[in-house]
C-alpha cells in the first residue's frame, strides 16, 4: 500500500458504533498498510510468531503483529535491527507492527529490577548483565526498529496494590509518558499513551485526563490482567474506555480469552493482544466453535474429525482430531505448527466475524450465540 507523503502515515478512522453496545467498527492506517478494527495482534516478541511462517500469519488474516522493546533490545539488539534495515526487513513482515514498550516485561523480573525518576535498573534475565531503561531510551530503541505504533514506557503494578502505591506509580507512569511524547521524532511512527490506576476507578480517570492531556495517537490499558477478578478487569474496560477520546484507537493490553474479547469489544476496545492463543496451542489446548478441547485427552484417539467443523484453517481441512493427538503425544515439531495455525486462525476469523457483525447491527446477537455455543462443552 502506497501513501501520498503529503498525509499523516497514521490515522483512525471511526466507520460505525454498533446501536446496542459501546462496539466500534474503524480502520487504522499506517505506513505500512491499513488494520481493520476491532483488531487482534498475534504476538511476535522475538521478531517471530512462534512457530509459523510471516506468509502464514498474514494468510490467516492478521493485520498486524506484536513485537517487544526488552526482548529485541537484548537480542539480537536494535542497533543489528536497524543495520538490517528495521523490523519489518528483518523478520520479512511488510505490515504494521507495534511494539510494547517492555514495560511488562520489565515488571515481570521482580527483584531483578529497581525503579527511578530516571527510569529502570534492571538484570537480563538472559545473561544476568545489567541494564538501564529510560523513557526516552525505550523510544530511541522503537524508533531503530521502526515500528508503526510505539508504546511509552510505563510501570505495571501487580494486584492487588493500595491506593497510594497506585497513585505513586501512576504519577510516575505519567511523567514518564511526557518524556516518551517529548522524545518522539518522527511522524512515520505512532505512539500510543498508557493508562494505569489498578483496580481504583478514581485514579484510572485521572489517568485517562493526565495521558490526554499530554495528546498521542492512541490510548492505552494497561495495567489489567495482572491477577485481578475477571469482574473488576470488565468494570475497569467499562469505566475507562468510554473517557478515552472518541477518534483515536483505544487498545487493551494483555487480554485475552474468546469470551474477553467478546466482552471489550463490546465495552469499546479495538486492539487487543495476547500470547493465548500460541501459547495454548504449544500446551495442546485448542479454541472451537463448540469450546477449548485439550487434545491429549485418551476421547481423540481414534476419533476422524477434524477440530472444528465450522473452522476452515488449513489444520482443520487436513488433519484429524486423532492425528494431531497422536504428534501431540508423541512430542513432534509438526504438533505445534498445526496447532498454533487452528488457534491463530481461530482468533482472527472471531476478529472478522466480530467486524462483520457490527456492520450489519447484529453483534449483540452474534456475541449471544457465540457464547452460548462455547459454553456447550466449557
Amino acid at each position: 500500500m502506497t501513501l501520498d507523503s503529503k498525509k499523516e502515515p497514521f490515522h483512525f478512522n471511526l466507520l460505525k458504533k454498533d446501536a446496542g453496545s459501546r462496539a466500534r467498527l474503524g480502520t487504522l492506517t499506517t505506513s505500512h498498510g491499513q488494520i481493520k478494527t476491532p483488531a487482534f495482534m498475534p504476538v511476535g516478541t522475538q521478531a517471530t510468531v512462534k512457530s509459523l511462517l510471516p506468509e502464514t500469519v498474514r494468510q490467516l488474516g492478521a493485520d498486524i503483529i506484536l513485537g517487544n522493546t526488552y526482548h529485541l533490545y537484548l537480542r539480537p539488539g536494535h542497533e543489528l535491527i536497524r543495520k538490517m534495515g528495521g523490523l519489518h526487513e528483518f523478520m520479512n513482515w511488510h505490515h504494521p507492527i507495534l511494539t510494547d514498550s517492555g514495560g511488562f516485561q520489565i515488571y515481570s523480573l521482580g527483584a531483578l529490577r529497581k525503579l527511578s525518576e530516571k527510569g529502570v535498573v534492571f538484570r537480563s534475565h538472559i545473561d544476568g548483565s545489567s541494564h538501564v531503561m529510560t523513557p526516552e531510551y525505550c523510544i530511541a530503541i522503537q524508533h531503530a526498529l521502526g515500528s508503526d505504533i510505539m508504546m511509552c514506557l510505563d510501570e505495571c503494578l501487580s494486584y492487588p496494590a493500595s491506593f497510594d502505591e497506585t497513585e505513586k506509580s501512576l504519577e510516575l507512569t505519567v511523567r514518564w509518558a511526557r518524556r516518551c511524547k517529548e522524545t518522539k521524532n518522527s511522524e512515520r511512527n505512532a505512539l500510543f499513551g498508557i493508562i494505569q490506576g489498578g483496580a481504583w476507578p478514581r485514579l484510572r480517570k485521572r489517568a485517562v485526563d493526565d495521558i490526554c492531556d499530554i495528546g498521542f495517537d492512541g490510548y492505552a490499558l494497561g495495567g489489567l490482567s495482572v491477577g485481578e477478578p475477571k469482574e473488576i478487569m470488565y468494570e475497569m474496560v467499562e469505566m475507562t474506555a468510554p473517557l478515552c477520546p472518541e477518534d483515536k484507537p483505544r487498545y487493551l493490553m494483555g487480554v485475552g480469552t474468546p469470551e474477553d474479547l467478546l466482552a471489550c469489544t463490546a465495552l469499546g476496545i479495538d486492539m487487543f493482544d495476547c500470547v493465548m492463543p500460541t501459547r495454548n496451542a504449544r500446551n495442546g489446548m485448542l479454541f472451537t466453535n463448540s469450546g477449548k478441547i485439550a487434545i491429549k485427552n485418551a476421547r481423540y484417539r481414534e476419533d476422524k474429525a477434524p477440530l472444528d467443523e465450522q473452522c476452515r484453517c488449513y489444520t482443520c481441512r487436513n488433519y484429524s482430531r486423532a492425528y494431531l493427538r497422536h504428534l501431540f503425544i508423541a512430542r513432534e515439531i509438526l504438533a505445534i505448527v498445526l496447532n498454533t495455525i487452528h488457534n491463530v486462525s481461530f482468533y482472527l476469523t472471531l476478529m472478522e466475524n466480530i467486524r462483520k457483525s457490527i456492520q450489519e447491527g447484529v453483534f449483540e446477537d452474534f456475541r449471544r450465540n457465540f457464547l452460548k455455543n462455547i459454553r456447550k462443552n466449557d
